[in-house]
């Protein structure tokens, strides 16, 4: 891992001094931080559930998720134990992509992220709107281990990491935000690293 002293010895914060949000120390490792085991999925009875207020509720098999257009995305990622890894390559789908599979309705506000072992977390639809938030399931130009969330997780680089939610398993859309584990135990539910939006 890199000391603070080197922020300015990389030289891609040495070319823009401002990438790194405050507090922040930069890794080329990328840690492995989770609540729990990574979880043990059969990838034939593997489901995304996609539903809530949307018109069209999908459910998709690991097979139609790898055949929705695929998008790549170069991103840094920021967690709120206050490393940060830059020039992530992730590869999956677009949610924009989804959006337009299921066509959200207007009462729509909110996405919540459901993931393995009942793990939430939520983002307003207009965070999600961003073009480089995805669903990944490749990351570095390989698949995403399960120690990262694979097979599939939710990149939202803009947030800190633990709203990039691992192992996710549903998008609900609904109309009011839900408290999500890690914003129930302390976290800000807003997560904006450059504001230092950590803790409530």
């Amino acid at each position: 891992m890199l000391f603070r002293r080197d922020r300015e010895q990389d030289p891609r914060v040495l070319k823009d001094p401002h990438r790194l949000p405050p507090g922040q120390v930069l890794t080329q490792k990328w840690p492995v931080l989770s609540y729990g085991s990574p979880p043990q999925y059969d990838m034939t009875r593997w489901r995304l559930r996609l539903y809530g207020e949307v018109d069209a509720p999908a459910t998709l098999t690991w097979n139609e998720v790898r055949t929705l257009p695929s998008t790549t995305v170069t991103a840094d990622m920021h967690c709120v134990t206050t490393w940060s890894r830059l020039d992530n390559s992730w590869e999956g789908v677009a949610f924009k992509d989804l959006v337009a599979l299921v066509n959200p309705r207007s009462t729509a506000q909110y996405v919540i992220a459901h993931c393995d072992a009942d793990y939430t977390t939520s983002l307003p639809v207009e965070m999600l709107a961003d073009d480089d938030v995805l669903i990944a399931y490749r990351h570095d130009g390989t698949e995403l281990t399960p120690d990262h969330g694979g097979p599939l997780r939710l990149v939202v680089p803009k947030r800190y990491a633990w709203k990039s939610a691992k192992w996710l398993e549903a998008l609900e859309w609904v109309v009011h935000d839900r408290l999500g584990f890690w914003e129930r135990n302390g976290y800000n539910n807003s997560a904006d690293p450059w504001k230092e939006e950590r803790y409530w």
